[in-house]
């Protein structure tokens, strides 16, 4: 038995994870894939939202804008990449400059700080490889993230604090037995006090094992272009356009390691594991995209990838206690990832409450991620080096990943099991060549490491 059992392991059930260890229970987060950040935590457009879009008064709104002013201090403490790289909302026709003031306005009254309306030569002079515009909304407090580093540090701060992640284990029922959930699973039963449903496109499955009002949650797939380092430069900021009942539309945006990504496009769908792309999809993202930024080097694509959004019924996040101690996290679709600690805190807050807790004085508040020879100065390159010969040795050649950080990637808290998990951690496969030339040094450690053979290694 349990006290609390978080179904999902993406960035909302590891950040909950986390904030649950801060006290005196035991957690344990239930996963059906063989990691943490497989489902839509590891594909989407790692935008730390300003919060101007939401509407206010709703949860996305305060929660949003909470997390966004969250974020930079945990990506100092947990060690995940994090850039303030600031936001532009353009708008194309004098006449929509309406919505643009719209937006501001309803920034404002979320509490964002540090909006303000630009004009055509503000924005020129911000952005010169934008087209012409009619005006634009700055937005400060917006940033970028790479979400992967940010699932894992939540992950593996909540596993060093206490909580016990069940991979490869896919939930099948719930019954109410007394005061106690028994969770019935593909591995076996278990109890527990809490249940926190945390599943994305399935949190309507898990609710509607437990709840008499029954939810539906739609896929919403978005594609996606990323671009060479060598193009990364193309803009500083995140360029959205003006947004619509689909989403906050096709962006132009660095990522938090130098690349440059396009995208998404916006299709509901039947299939929740529907992560395919298409060639209209991928169409629709170049097209739209172009008319924020002409010129596009789409040339130097050097992957395309989709997503999943787990789109409510509410347009608003479903964030609250469903039943008797089964809290819904459901829902969660943009700004999710900006929301995810704030989130945590909410949810958090409604379990301790019920149980009059109070904070553990031996909490772990940091966490120290793969260290990233690449980032390090010279000096500091050669003292580790020393330290250890396997970081003098390079397995990625496209993003100067060392043997050393593949073994730690491994050898760590909640380690990587699989070629995709190693990338996640390291960046190993995520340069030019996607993976041509580090695969088979990459499987021969993981081989090494749980004693299999090599064509038992999978990539997910």
């Amino acid at each position: 038995m349990v006290d609390v059992t978080v179904i999902g392991a993406g960035v909302i059930g590891c950040a909950v994870a986390r904030e649950l260890t801060r006290y005196c229970l035991d957690v344990c987060v239930v996963e059906k894939e063989t990691d943490v950040c497989e489902g839509t935590s590891k594909a989407n457009s790692g935008i730390v939202h300003a919060g101007f879009d939401a509407k206010p008064g709703t949860l996305k709104a305060a929660l949003n804008v909470k997390g966004c002013g969250m974020i930079p201090e945990l990506a100092r403490t947990l060690d995940f990449a994090y850039r303030n790289n600031e936001a532009l909302v353009l708008c194309f026709d004098e006449a929509q400059l309406g919505g643009l003031r719209e937006l501001y306005d309803r920034g404002i009254a979320n509490g964002v700080e540090g909006l303000e309306l630009l004009t055509p030569e503000q924005v020129r002079e911000a952005e010169p490889a934008l087209n012409d515009v009619a005006g634009a909304l700055l937005a400060r407090t917006s940033g970028i993230v790479c979400p992967f580093e940010m699932t894992i540090a939540f992950a593996e701060n909540a596993c060093d604090n206490g909580a016990v992640f069940r991979f490869d284990t896919t939930v099948k029922g719930i019954t109410r037995d007394g005061s106690l959930y028994r969770i019935l699973t593909d591995k076996g039963s278990f109890e527990s006090r809490y249940i926190v449903n945390a599943a994305g496109v399935y949190a309507d499955t898990i609710h509607n094992m437990v709840c008499e009002d029954k939810m539906k949650i739609t896929p919403r797939r978005g594609e996606y272009y990323l671009l060479d380092k060598e193009v990364g430069n193309t803009v500083k900021r995140t360029i959205f356009q003006l947004p619509t009942k689909m989403g906050k539309g096709v962006l132009v945006t660095p990522t938090a390691h130098g690349n440059l990504m396009v995208g998404p496009s916006a299709d509901n769908i039947d299939d929740k594991e529907n992560t395919a792309t298409t060639s209209g999809g991928l169409a629709s993202v170049k097209e739209r995209a172009g008319l924020s930024v002409s010129g596009i080097p789409f040339g130097k694509t050097i992957t395309n990838f989709s997503g999943l959004r787990a789109v409510g019924e509410t347009d608003d996040f479903i964030i609250k206690e469903s039943a008797e101690n089964f809290i819904d996290a459901a829902g969660i679709e943009s700004p999710g990832l900006t929301s995810a600690p704030a989130i945590a805190g909410y949810i958090a807050d409604i379990i301790v409450k019920k149980d009059g807790l109070h904070p553990r004085s031996d909490f772990i508040e940091t966490r120290k991620g793969v260290k990233h020879f690449a980032a390090l100065s010279r000096e500091e390159q050669n003292e580790l080096i020393r330290n250890d010969p396997a970081y003098g040795n390079i397995v990625c050649r496209c993003e100067t990943v060392t043997e050393g950080e593949i073994r730690d990637a491994i050898d760590r808290t909640l380690g990587a099991k699989t070629l995709d998990g190693v990338k996640r951690r390291t960046r190993a496969g995520m340069g030019r060549c996607q993976a041509g030339f580090c695969t088979p040094k990459t499987m021969a450690l993981i081989a090494e490491k749980y004693g299999i053979p090599l064509d038992s290694v999978r990539k997910n």
